[in-house]
């Protein structure tokens, strides 16, 4: 039911992208994005430049990795302690792929890296199953925290975004995106372009998702990716473009590299949009 209100809010809304607040960076034309919901937030000057369906909530898939390591991180346990994945970490991911087989042990801090860089789920299921008091209690922390950062539509019932049930607005989640950009781990683990693990005498190499991170031109400051079917292919990040400090919401994006395209037609236009001067 959430998608098809997606879908049909963005028919009605594709003929006119706006910034519903603030002011565009450029009123006699907007970023001509492919996704069917997206959120462009200039922190310099609080202005929204264009949003489209921007207050409508959506699945978010592994964006809700943001939100599992800011409660992890919330409640203080120790990085280096190792966890071990186990079958309960298997059955909660059940139809995603991952390289941790049961048994392995990581230490929290790996396991957050890989979970916000490479998203891999069984690691993001191991940090919630793990938080104090157990799985439960991470999942009401994330939707406690989801409250106390003014996340009004946002709702959490899992730690890895498999769940179509975990929605936000795009509006909410450069909320989300703005809390994440300001701890230093998330920012650090979300946009290194690899890492690697030693798990049972051998090393497994994790790389990111994200492939601008990599770019010469891109300065990206914190960033996840998504996908599940219902989501579509999803994309947050914080970069600098520009001289400004923006915040990048794209969501439901169908095609494989359509995210990617997004974001670089973003920058581009708001590079085109300083250079041209608006008679108005």
């Amino acid at each position: 039911m959430v998608t098809m209100a997606l879908c049909l809010s963005g028919v009605l809304a594709s003929a006119s992208t706006s910034a519903s607040t603030g002011t565009a960076a450029n009123p006699r034309s907007v970023p001509a994005l492919k996704s069917n919901a997206f959120y462009i937030l200039d922190e310099s000057g609080s202005k929204v430049l264009a949003a489209r369906n921007e207050k409508v909530a959506a699945p978010i898939a592994s964006i809700t990795k943001l939100m599992t390591a800011l409660v992890v991180l919330d409640a203080g346990q120790p990085m280096d302690q190792a966890i071990a994945i186990t079958k309960d970490d298997v059955r909660g991911t059940a139809g995603s792929g991952s390289r941790l087989a049961p048994g392995a042990r990581l230490s929290r801090a790996d396991l957050m890296h890989i979970a916000l860089m490479s998203s891999d789920n069984r690691a993001a299921h191991a940090l919630c199953r793990t938080y104090p008091k157990g799985m439960q209690a991470c999942v009401q922390a994330m939707n406690a925290k989801a409250k106390a950062l003014g996340m009004k539509s946002a709702r959490f019932v899992e730690p890895t975004g498999l769940s179509a049930a975990n929605v936000a607005s795009p509006e909410d989640l450069a909320k989300l995106v703005r809390a994440a950009g300001a701890n230093a781990t998330i920012r650090e683990f979300s946009t290194d372009t690899e890492h690697s693990v030693r798990v049972n005498k051998q090393n497994i190499e994790f790389r990111n998702t994200n492939l601008l991170v990599d770019k010469s031109n891109w300065q990206v400051t914190v960033q996840k990716t998504g996908y599940i079917a219902e989501a579509g292919r999803c994309l947050v990040m914080e970069a600098v473009i520009d001289g400004r400090d923006v915040v990048i919401v794209l969501l439901n994006s169908w095609g494989r590299l359509t995210r990617i395209g997004d974001a670089n037609r973003i920058r581009t236009w708001m590079e085109a949009s300083r250079a041209t001067p608006n008679p108005g």
